[in-house]
């Protein structure tokens, strides 16, 4: 299907996975809503909600950039009114915002707890409850939330129990959001990857450089965005997508573009088995 004109709300999209998929669909003419508290750079991370709709014209789209901290309901409110106002509608909602602590729990901060509750849990639960009217008036709606499946083998708990808590938190808003939503015919899915993804989080909080040397480039996430955005909304809900499953399904079987280092042996993302 065409996405000209199709308008895309995402929260957190101001660098890696998230700017990645709007840039995707840019190309194509779509318009974007770029939702994220990042307006000054942090040298660590990269870019900021107007460098990011600077990249998404450059490249056909159309985009709006909105100052929005997802743990405030009135900045969600006053996000989404800015992009109905300015878009006419939303189509597709990406709950991309999150927060990530991978310590255990006398390690975890309360504030690093509240943290990763307040974003990943209440702030999409909340960005869907806001977008959800618009979507029923959308075109082909789809919600999708990056979230892994939800696999309750102990081990993902053990070690960093408040971050799988509010990831499979994420995760269980798709279950229930896509029953829910079934008779609107919007859509409602998770993605994950297969491996580790090349962003700042992986670079500056968890395995470094060395870890980004064994990741995929976002794009393998944006790709795989493109083909379940372009399925019929009321057929393609429910799902716990993989980026590589999804991939195979649009019959690309050859990722090697996607790594980082070709040569490098590729780490399997949190939640996943081997």
């Amino acid at each position: 299907m065409s996405f000209q004109n199709t308008t895309i709300f995402i929260t957190g999209a101001s660098r890696g996975i998230g700017k990645a998929i709007v840039l995707k669909f840019a190309k194509e003419g779509a318009n974007i809503a770029v939702a994220s508290k990042s307006v000054t750079e942090n040298p660590k991370l990269g870019g900021t909600i107007y460098s990011a709709v600077e990249e998404i014209e450059k490249v056909g789209g159309k985009g709006i950039a909105i100052p929005c901290d997802i743990r405030f309901e009135d900045q969600i409110e006053a996000a989404v009114k800015k992009t109905t106002e300015h878009f006419g509608g939303i189509d597709i909602l990406v709950n991309n915002a999150s927060a990530i602590s991978l310590t255990n729990t006398q390690q975890t901060e309360t504030k690093r707890l509240d943290l990763m509750h307040n974003i990943n849990i209440r702030g999409t639960l909340l960005v869907s409850r806001h977008c959800i009217p618009f979507l029923k008036k959308g075109r082909n709606p789809h919600i999708l939330n990056l979230s892994p499946p939800i696999n309750l083998d102990p081990k993902w708990f053990k070690n960093h129990l408040a971050y799988t808590i509010s990831k499979y938190g994420m995760s269980m808003i798709v279950m229930g959001l896509a029953e829910e939503l079934r008779k609107d015919k919007i859509a409602v899915n998770a993605l994950w990857p297969k491996t580790t993804i090349d962003t700042a989080a992986v670079k500056n909080l968890l395995g470094g450089e060395a870890l980004a040397q064994m990741s995929r480039k976002p794009e393998i996430i944006a790709d795989a965005a493109h083909y379940i955005f372009s399925q019929p909304a009321e057929e393609c809900t429910g799902n716990f997508f993989i980026d590589e499953e999804v991939l195979a399904m649009a019959g690309v079987t050859d990722l090697t573009k996607y790594a980082v280092n070709p040569d490098n042996k590729l780490y399997t993302d949190l939640f996943l088995e081997d």
